[in-house]
C-alpha cells in the first residue's frame, strides 16, 4: 500500500515549500520526495477532508494563513504585520480554521467561505503573568485545535498556561477556563485521550508530560500527575515537541530535541498513569515533529536541524519502534502529515 505525506518546512535554507512523500508498507520505505508548492515558511500545515489545504504562510513580510485547493492551487492568503503563526487547525463542522502565534501570543479564527477561501473573523491575545524561563520573555501561543466537546484549547508556552474558549458558529471566541500549569513548563502542544475526557500536555520547556483532567461542563482542565521524558542523568539542551496517542488509547509517543529521542509510554486502562516503555533515538538531529500512519504501523519522524526523516515500524502489541529507514532527505522538515 502507498501512503501519501504533506511535509511542511521552513525555506530559510534549501526547501522551496511544501512537499509529499510516499510510505510505501510493502516495501517499508519512504520514497519520492517531490515539491507541491512553492511557499514561504510553511512550517504547519492542516488537510481538511475535502482535500483542501490551509498552512502557514510568509507573504511580502507578513504572516498569515494560505488556503489552497485540492489540487494544491492557491486561493488565498490572510496575512497580518509581524511573525507567522505556528499551528494550524480544522474544525470541519462550523468551517473554520485556527491559528497559534507564538511571537505575538495569538490565537486566530478564519471563515472558510463556500469558494474554499478564507477570512479573519476573531482574534484573542493572551495577557497573562509570564514564567520564569528565559524563553518566557512574553506570551507565546503554541497551539490552538478542538476539544472533544468542540470547544478550543490554547497552549501558551510564555504564561504557563492553558485556556478553554466556546466557538460560536460564526468563529467568536470566549474564555471559560483557564489552567496555571507549574512555572516554567512550557506549555507546547496537547493530545486527548480518543475515549475518554483526559489531554496529555507536552512541556516545552521542561520536558515533561502532564496528565490533564477535562471537565465537559464547565471546559476546566486539572493537573494529574507529570512525567519526565529525558533520562534522569541526561543534563545537556532538550526541548519537548510533538505528541500523539494511538486510537486505541494505550500507547503516548513524544519527541525530544537535543537529546534526539522518541519516548513512548504504556497508558492505563483509566488514562490517568503512564508507564515507560521505550526511549529511542531518532537517527537526526532536532525531531521537531513525527507521525503516526493510519494503519498505526509505522511512525516517520522529521528532523529540522539535519534534513531527514526516518522510519520506525511500530509493534501495536507492545507498543515498541523498530527502525527501519534513516537519511531519507526533506529539507528543514517540521510538520509531518498522513493523507
Amino acid at each position: 500500500m502507498l501512503e501519501k505525506i504533506l511535509l511542511g518546512t521552513y525555506t530559510k535554507k534549501d526547501s522551496q515549500g511544501i512537499y509529499t512523500i510516499t510510505l510505501d508498507t510493502q516495501q517499508e520505505e519512504l520514497l519520492d520526495l517531490a515539491l507541491v508548492t512553492k511557499e514561504v515558511g510553511p512550517t504547519y500545515l492542516a488537510h481538511a477532508k475535502s482535500g483542501q489545504l490551509f498552512n502557514v504562510t510568509s507573504v511580502d513580510g507578513k504572516g498569515g494563513i494560505a488556503s489552497y485547493d485540492n489540487q494544491y492551487r492557491l486561493i488565498n492568503a490572510v496575512t497580518q504585520d509581524g511573525a507567522s503563526p505556528c499551528y494550524v487547525a480544522i474544525d470541519e463542522a462550523r468551517q473554520l480554521i485556527y491559528s497559534a502565534n507564538y511571537h505575538k501570543g495569538q490565537v486566530a479564527v478564519y471563515q472558510i467561505n463556500p469558494d474554499g477561501s478564507i477570512q479573519l473573523v476573531d482574534e484573542v491575545f493572551h495577557t497573562d503573568p509570564i514564567g520564569p524561563h528565559e524563553n518566557q520573555d512574553k506570551p507565546h501561543a503554541h497551539y490552538a485545535d478542538l476539544t472533544p466537546d468542540n470547544r478550543l484549547v490554547a497552549c501558551d508556552l510564555g504564561t504557563d498556561r492553558v485556556y478553554t474558549y466556546d466557538v460560536a458558529d460564526n468563529g467568536q471566541l470566549t474564555k471559560v477556563a483557564s489552567l496555571k500549569l507549574p512555572d516554567g513548563t512550557g506549555p507546547r502542544h496537547l493530545t486527548f485521550h480518543p475515549q475518554i475526557d483526559i489531554a496529555y500536555l507536552f512541556g516545552e520547556l521542561n520536558s515533561s508530560i502532564t496528565v490533564l483532567n477535562y471537565d465537559r461542563t464547565t471546559g476546566q482542565f486539572n493537573i494529574g500527575a507529570s512525567y519526565p521524558t529525558l533520562p534522569s542523568d541526561y543534563t545537556d539542551f532538550n526541548s519537548g515537541s510533538a505528541i500523539h496517542v494511538t486510537s486505541d488509547g494505550q500507547f503516548l509517543y513524544g519527541s525530544n530535541r537535543g537529546h534526539n529521542s522518541i519516548i513512548c509510554f504504556k497508558i492505563a486502562e483509566d488514562g490517568l498513569t503512564l508507564n515507560f516503555i521505550q526511549r529511542i533515538q531518532t537517527q537526526g538531529d532536532f525531531p521537531r515533529d513525527f507521525a503516526i500512519d493510519p494503519t498505526e504501523s509505522y511512525l516517520v519522524c522529521a528532523h529540522q536541524n539535519s534534513d531527514n526523516l526516518t522510519l520506525f515500524y511500530r509493534d501495536k502489541q507492545t507498543g515498541i519502534l523498530s527502525l527501519l529507514q534513516k537519511d531519507v532527505y526533506a529539507p528543514e522538515c517540521v510538520c509531518v502529515k498522513f493523507v
